[in-house]
């Protein structure tokens, strides 16, 4: 964080599993924390190969059947057993509905508004990001950790606060 440049992929999964190892106790629930951890690891790896795009672009194309075929391609790859594991923890982020997933998606939110916080506002303010749709975004985060959604809130309402967006 700090710097302007940003970070590769391999830095932002890095990030995630620190902050699900420190952050954990603050998820709403109980988690099974090496489920989360496998979670950030691998969850953007579908995306890369996918073709992923910035959060706030307004042409956004999450193709899901592209994603399904990186995900069978990739994973494919692992001996039969660990390919179906990893498979189903990455449809289990995807899906977004157990305490793991929804703690793995406060993390993965939570992680680029540190970023963007830490470098006046970051993307947000190269890309002229409105608050509304930075708001829209990383909401999401209440459903895994009210207390990280609480700080995040307050970072992006300091930040919108002191620019004219």
């Amino acid at each position: 964080f700090n710097s302007n440049r940003n970070e590769n992929d391999a830095e932002h999964s890095w990030h995630l599993a620190v902050m699900a190892l420190v952050l954990a106790e603050h998820s709403n629930e109980e988690v099974d924390l090496l489920k989360v951890l496998k979670m950030v690891l691998i969850h953007d790896i579908v995306e890369i190969d996918a073709g992923d795009t910035f959060l706030y672009d307004s042409q956004r194309d999450n193709s899901k059947a592209a994603e399904v075929l990186a995900a069978k391609r990739i994973f494919g790859l692992l001996p039969e057993k660990q390919a179906a594991e990893f498979i189903a923890i990455w449809e289990e982020f995807e899906e977004g509905n157990t305490a793991e997933a929804k703690f793995a998606h406060s993390l993965d939110r939570l992680e680029p508004v540190l970023q963007n916080d830490s470098n006046n506002g970051g993307t947000w303010a190269e890309h002229n990001v409105p608050y509304e749709k930075v708001i829209g975004k990383v909401s999401v985060m209440n459903h895994g950790s009210t207390v990280l959604w609480g700080h995040a809130e307050k970072l992006i309402g300091s930040f919108y606060a002191e620019e004219d967006f």
